[in-house]
């Protein structure tokens, strides 16, 4: 039964781990980690929900954000309305990672609720370096690993975001008039956001989305030294899977169109990048 108090805050979107272009508390990851790495998802989720709820005003999913950050700064301390991140700055201080992964996120969810256009790729790329980018540093702060590691994993996260956009570019323009691509890109391209309601890719739209691939590609490249550069084992078999993952649907979204039938894996060609890429870094890790 859903908790009252939580729903006055809170707007669950019922999306479920399927959504995502990644594993959620993996098996290949520590037993003891997996119960934060839930909270972890569940809390990004419970502000990302409210970030794309189309009933909402901006200033009330600010509003709301807002309150997630001040229990996060120990501002707000007994409310249960907040339950999901009464639960993650408990997580936090057990595992003793620092917040500002979390602060990072809701930065990203309240430019979500009031930014609906994205000048260039570099200013993409900002949005994405607090949407993304603290996903992966959690995990590795979590797991005990060193700093060292941002770079990859930050190209790693951007990446998937990246994708995820391009995955959900129909629904986002139309249920939320949100766009993220370049919009340089786009005018150079010859296409307009309004193409992103069609039934079917314009050829200026396809330039754009193909642009945009190949830029993703580039991120992707920089994250492969990520599973070689990490000491926990689990997490390199992790890391190298999601890369797997990544490049094949970069590969499905050169061919398929966004626009038509969400593309997604199907459940046989993820399994199969996640084994592809689990045991060629489990590999390397025994001959290393």
């Amino acid at each position: 039964m859903t908790n009252p108090f939580v729903a006055a805050v809170e707007t669950p979107s019922g999306k479920d781990t399927a959504y995502e272009n990644f594993p959620v508390g993996s098996w290949l990851l520590p037993r003891a980690l997996r119960p934060h790495i839930a909270v972890f998802y569940r809390f990004a989720r419970a502000i990302d929900d409210i970030a794309d709820n189309p009933d909402l005003p901006a200033d009330e999913k600010l509003a709301r954000l807002k309150r997630f950050e001040a229990v996060l700064l120990g501002c707000e301390t007994d409310s249960p309305a907040l339950e999901t991140v009464h639960l993650m700055r408990r997580s936090l201080a057990r595992t003793g990672v620092p917040a500002r992964h979390c602060i990072d996120l809701i930065a990203a969810f309240k430019q979500d609720a009031t930014k609906l256009r994205y000048a260039d790729w570099d200013d993409l790329m900002e949005y994405c370096v607090l949407s993304a980018a603290p996903v992966g540093r959690y995990l590795l702060d979590l797991h005990g690993e060193s700093s060292h590691g941002y770079g990859p994993s930050d190209a790693l996260c951007m990446a998937l975001q990246v994708i995820n956009h391009l995955q959900y570019c129909k629904d986002d323009y139309q249920s939320l008039d949100r766009v993220y691509l370049p919009a340089d890109w786009m005018a150079e391209a010859g296409a307009t956001v309004e193409n992103l309601a069609a039934a079917a890719s314009s050829t200026a739209l396809r330039s754009l989305l193909d642009r945009t691939l190949n830029a993703t590609a580039d991120l992707l490249d920089r994250s492969r030294s990520l599973p070689d550069g990490l000491r926990r084992r689990g997490l390199a078999m992790e890391s190298a899977a999601i890369i797997a993952i990544a490049e094949r649907l970069i590969e499905e979204l050169r061919v398929r169109d966004p626009l038509g039938p969400r593309v997604q894996l199907t459940k046989a060609s993820y399994l199969f990048c996640c084994i592809r890429g689990a045991v060629a870094a489990g590999l390397r890790s025994r001959l290393s």
